[in-house]
């Protein structure tokens, strides 16, 4: 199963974590989404380091960053700085979508 994560705040990190460790734990697929103040995680070095985890995914939405200010420097290059492109993608293929 592919399970996608749409984010858009930045007050849930333990649930990210712990939901995707546990689906990558079952042998599922994690595709990551955040924009809006979920943006803000990717100053957080423990949701960056999600994108390390074997059958997990990520991207954010540049437009959104920019907007608050989020700086994109340290980001690891396994994160794509994207678009609504990848949010539409990842609610296209995931089997189940959940919103944090």
């Amino acid at each position: 199963m592919k399970l996608g994560i749409f984010i858009n705040t930045d007050k849930h990190l333990a649930d990210v974590i712990g939901i995707t460790k546990a689906a990558v734990s079952k042998g599922h697929e994690v595709v990551i989404f955040n924009m809006d103040d979920g943006a803000k995680l990717l100053g957080d070095p423990a949701f960056k380091e999600l994108c390390k985890t074997k059958g997990v995914s990520m991207s954010f939405c540049d437009h959104a960053a920019t907007h608050l200010g989020v700086s994109k420097e340290g980001i690891p290059e396994e994160i794509v700085c994207g678009s609504q492109y990848n949010n539409a993608i990842m609610v296209n293929s995931a089997d189940r979508v959940i919103v944090l």
